[in-house]
C-alpha cells in the first residue's frame, strides 16, 4: 500500500511497492504535478521496479530540481517549466516528450448548478462575496491558464480581489471541495477525482494556451519510465482519469 508523507510544503511522496526488479528497470523517483496523481499513482503500479513519486505545483518542482533534488523523471503541467529546466540543463536532451493534454473547467459545490459565464458579473454573480479558488498565478501552470482565460473575457482585474490563491492545483480543488470557495478553477481530470465537487463550466479552449503535460528523463534511470508514460495502457488510464491525447 502507498505510504504518503509531505516532503516539503503541498509535496506528497507516495512509494509504490516493485512488482520485479529487471536490470533493465531501476527504481526511480519521479517528480509530477499535482494534477496527475491519481492517474500516474495507477501507472506507476505497471512499471516492474520501485516507484517514489512526488506530487506538487510545476514551479514547485522545477525550482526543486533546480536546487539539487534527487528526480529521475519530471513531468510538469506547462511547457514553459520544462523548457526553463531545459534551459538550465536539467533534464537530458531528446527526452523531452507530451504525454496527455488536460482541459480547464470551473467547479462548484456538488449540488452547484450549471452556469455560463460571459464576463466578471457574471462570476461575481455565482461567487455571492466567496472567493475564487484557483492555483497561483506564476508558479501553478492551472493559476496561469486560469489568469489566460480571466483575461480573455476581461475579469482578471476586476476579480483579483476575489482570487483565493493555492501552491496546487489540488488545493485549489480542497477549497471548494471543503466549502471554503464556492468556485474554483481546475483541470477537468481534478473534478472527476473529487466527489464533492461538480464541473460548473467548461472554459472554452481557445480562450487560453493548450494544456500539456511535458516528461522527460532527469537521469539515465528515468528512461524506461518514460517508455511507460508513452504507452497505449499508460494512455488508458489517463483517459480514464478525465486527461486528453
Amino acid at each position: 500500500m502507498a505510504r504518503l508523507f509531505f516532503l516539503f510544503v503541498s509535496i506528497v511522496v507516495m512509494v509504490l511497492p516493485a512488482q520485479a526488479q529487471p536490470v533493465n528497470s531501476p527504481p526511480v523517483t519521479v517528480f509530477a504535478a499535482a494534477s496527475l496523481r491519481d492517474a500516474l499513482s495507477e501507472i506507476a503500479t505497471k512499471y516492474p521496479a520501485e516507484v517514489t513519486l512526488s506530487f506538487a505545483g510545476s514551479g514547485t518542482l522545477a525550482r526543486q530540481i533546480d536546487a539539487g533534488a534527487p528526480a529521475d523523471v519530471v513531468i510538469l503541467a506547462h511547457r514553459d517549466w520544462s523548457a526553463w529546466l531545459s534551459q538550465r540543463g536539467l533534464i537530458l536532451n531528446g527526452t523531452q516528450t507530451e504525454i496527455a493534454g488536460g482541459r480547464l473547467v470551473l467547479v462548484g459545490a456538488a449540488d452547484a448548478p450549471d452556469l455560463s459565464v460571459a464576463n466578471a458579473d457574471t462570476l461575481l454573480a455565482a461567487l455571492d462575496g466567496g472567493r475564487l479558488a484557483i492555483g497561483q498565478r506564476d508558479g501553478v501552470p492551472a493559476g496561469a491558464y486560469a489568469r489566460e482565460w480571466l483575461t480573455d473575457i476581461d475579469a482578471w482585474d476586476t476579480l483579483l480581489p476575489q482570487l483565493a490563491e493555492t501552491d496546487s492545483v489540488r488545493a485549489a480543488l480542497a477549497l471548494v471541495a471543503v466549502g471554503a470557495a464556492p468556485l474554483g478553477v481546475v483541470y477537468a481530470s481534478d473534478a472527476v477525482a473529487e466527489a464533492r465537487v461538480r464541473v460548473v463550466y467548461t472554459v472554452p479552449d481557445e480562450s487560453h494556451s493548450a494544456i500539456r503535460y511535458p516528461a522527460a528523463a532527469v537521469t539515465e534511470a528515468g528512461r524506461p519510465f518514460l517508455t511507460l508514460l508513452s504507452s497505449p495502457a499508460a494512455a488508458a488510464i489517463f483517459a480514464k482519469y478525465g486527461f486528453t491525447p
